[in-house]
Parts: structure tokens; sequence; C-alpha cells
């Protein structure tokens, strides 16, 4: 045992957490075990006395059923060819306007997001199909590839978002209320990605006239059949969740049975074997998050009784900045970390932490939580880790990682530009919820 300092145990528990992450262990060990480890040199053996219940507090939120449900319906929809026949149906009634194709890819992807909440998911499910009918109209790979890694990432903004799930619970804010504020910005990002897509087009000298393909009102209508049933699910579900019919783990758990039946049914999955996948790739997926729920709990634990946590707060608060400065070094600190952590790890880590700061600033809650997420979404696009670049890497092996970096960095900026214009109209992020819901009390 020994008596630590707030600055001493800061390093030692940062130290360990970045020596486990440079092997290549996962967030989840490697959070528990830097916490463990803190908590060890700082309590000794005591600590194993409140190791399991600490665990277990980090997931005994009845809130969290909602992220299981969610996963398993953005499961049910990947595991189908739910992207492909959206991305075909939007391909054939925007085919008329100039840069068709790169609109559908991202407005898919903005439709496909509401019906998983996932980014790598968006990603492939929508990559698979658009890459390859991109570069086969004639589109550069830049343009084809970098609009589906930005597209993809809109997977944690646009309800339902299991990162905006994540972040609700991890401050114990309205998660309805967290859907409605990324509803708003949501559309924003996806007409801001558009326009650059349709400029980016242009830069490379595309002849839009000359990749048109037309379609008869026929073949129009016969698109949508498959696409209009989980586009009802996805507006039931957020009715019943804004309208106080149900709370957010109900409307979860019945947009989930909805969507699986749908999926089984439209797509004619009577086997056992693609339900079973749908099940598993569902329990992987839910089971991995809440390993690191469970861990950033030790992990906030061990920062709380380092008085790590309390010690920052003070050193803050002391320094007197004025608000802005105070967000620019925060959006500063979520983008450097979102370079190398996915964006659960780094909500459940920093927001209980930043939470506080942010309120005390003056600055609304689930403003910041837009603004938080943006800044992840920026981290699925940009090396080191950059998991959507990864996704597009394995659609399209032949386009070199270095076209795909280069196509997705100019949304990099984009979603940049997004930040500062809703700092500038925060009202973009809080209207909605304030008109459904009344203000935030």
């Amino acid at each position: 045992m020994m008596d630590l300092s707030p600055t001493s145990g800061a390093l030692l528990v940062i130290s360990l957490l970045l020596v486990l992450l440079a092997t290549g262990m996962p967030i989840a060990f490697a959070l528990g075990l830097a916490a463990l480890g803190g908590l060890l040199v700082s309590n000794g053996i005591d600590v194993f006395e409140v190791l399991g219940e600490t665990l277990f507090a980090g997931i005994a939120n009845l809130a969290f059923v909602a992220i299981p449900m969610f996963v398993l319906m953005g499961a049910a929809v990947a595991a189908t060819p739910a992207g492909r026949d959206l991305y075909d149906a939007l391909d054939r009634w925007l085919n008329r306007i100039p840069g068709s194709l790169v609109l559908s890819n991202i407005g898919a992807c903005a439709i496909f997001s509401g019906m998983t909440g996932s980014s790598p998911a968006t990603c492939a499910a929508i990559g698979k199909m658009g890459i390859p009918e991109m570069l086969k109209r004639g589109y550069p790979a830049t343009v084809a590839t970098g609009s589906i890694c930005a597209g993809g990432t809109l997977g944690i903004l646009i309800p339902p978002s299991v990162t905006l799930i994540v972040y609700g619970i991890a401050t114990e804010t309205s998660i309805g209320r967290l859907f409605l504020a990324g509803v708003m910005p949501g559309l924003l990002l996806t007409a801001m990605f558009m326009m650059w897509a349709f400029i980016d087009c242009k830069r490379n000298g595309m002849k839009f006239e000359e990749v048109r393909t037309r379609f008869t009102f026929k073949e129009k209508v016969a698109a949508l059949p498959r696409v209009i049933p989980f586009l009802l699910i996805i507006i039931g579900t957020l009715y019943v969740l804004y309208g106080g019919v149900a709370t957010p783990s109900e409307a979860a758990g019945a947009g989930a049975f909805l969507t699986l039946a749908v999926a089984i049914i439209s797509y004619r999955l009577f086997r056992p074997k693609p339900i079973f996948d749908i099940f598993s790739s569902g329990m992987r997926e839910s089971v991995m998050i809440m390993m690191i729920m469970a861990s950033a709990e030790l992990f906030a634990f061990a920062l709380s009784s380092l008085y790590i946590t309390q010690t920052l707060a003070e050193t803050i608060a002391t320094m007197d900045l004025n608000p802005w400065v105070m967000m620019g070094i925060i959006n500063l600190f979520l983008l450097v970390t979102g370079l190398f952590l996915p964006p659960v790890a780094v909500i459940v880590m920093s927001a209980p932490l930043l939470y506080p700061i942010v309120v005390g600033a003056g600055f609304d809650p689930y403003w910041f939580a837009i603004v938080l997420t943006i800044n992840m979404e920026i981290g699925l696009i940009t090396p080191p880790v950059g998991l959507n670049l990864f996704v597009v890497n394995a659609i399209a092996p032949q386009i070199p990682t270095s076209q795909v970096l280069w196509g997705a960095l100019p949304y990099v900026l984009v979603m940049a530009l997004a930040i500062v214009i809703l700092c500038i109209f925060p009202g973009i992020a809080t209207w909605l919820p304030d008109l459904v819901m009344g203000p935030a009390i």
C-alpha cells in the first residue's frame, strides 16, 4: 500500500492503461486491469472486497436493456440485403439528380443508420453495393470510398444511437431527449456530406449526364415494398418513445422484435442458421459494450478513490478560463482520444468527468452530447484506428488505403465545420427536444 498523490495516481493509472492498450489487449480488459493496478497500489488487497460489486454496478441499470435490443435490431437488418434494397430504392428515385449515385449512398447511410445505430454496420451494408456501382459508373475511387466512410459515421449520431444511449446512462440524462437532439444535427451533417460529395465530383471532372440511368415509375415503385416496413418500424419506435407510450427499453424491445420478424419474413430467413447468426452477432457486440461499461465503472471508481477526478475538476474550476476556451480544450481532448479509442470507451471514461464541468460552465448537456458524438465520428475515419477506413478497405481491397484516406479526410473538415456551426447555433440540437418534450429542467 502506498499513499499516492492525485498526480502520481493519475500518472500510474494512465501509464498502465496506455501500456496495456499498446499490447493489443481488448479495451474492456485494459480499463479494468489499469484500474485494478492503481487500486492495489493505493489500497492493497482490500480492494477485492468491492471489486465484484463495483463491476456489477457498472451494468446493473434497467436502462441498459435498450442497448442489446437496439444492437439486435441492427444485427437483424445487417444480416439481410436490406442495405442493398435501400440503396437500390434511393438510386431509382434520385437518378435524375446530378450526382445522384453518390447522394444516394450518403442518403442510404443516413437512413440505414436509423435502422442499426452502428457505424461499421452502416459502412459495410451500403458500401458493399455502393462502392462497386460507383466505380462501374466512373466515379473516382476517392469519391466512392470517402463518401461511404463518412456516411457510415452517421450511425452513431442519427437515432436510435447506441452511443447516445451510453452517454445518457453515464450522465443520467434523458435518452429520449438525446435522440431528439441528434435528429437535426444528423440531417445537417447528411446535407453537408452531400454538398461536399457533389463539389468533389465536380472538382474531379465528373460529367453527371454520362452516368445517369433511367428507371420507369413501375421500377421505382417495385423497389419500395421491402424498404418501407423497416422505415415504418423506425418511425413507430421513435413515436412510442417520444410520445410517452413506452420507455427506451420497451421501445427498443418492440423495435427489435418487429425488425427481426420483418427481416425473417421479407427475406425468408426460415432456416435456423441465419437466425442463430443474427443473435450471435447481436450478443457479441452487446457483451463487448457491457464489458466496457463494467470496466469503465471500475476505472471511474479508481479515479475517484485516488482523488484524480476531484482534483482535476477543482483545477479546471480554479483556472477561471473563458467557457469557450474551455470547450475548445475539451474538444481537442475528445478529438485526440477518439483517434485511439472507440466511441463507447471514450464516452464511458470521459462523460462522467466532463459532464459537471460542461454544465458548470453554462453549456447545455444535450448539445454537448452531440458535439461529443461528432468528435467521435471524426475518430472513425482518421488514423491510427479509423474503424470505418478498415471496413471500406475490406470491402474494396483493390483500392489503395491511401486513396481511401484521401477521400475521407475532407469529410473530417466538414464535421469540424459542423461542430463550429453547432457552437454558433446551439438551437440546432436543442430546438427539437424543447419543442417535443419541453425545456430541460
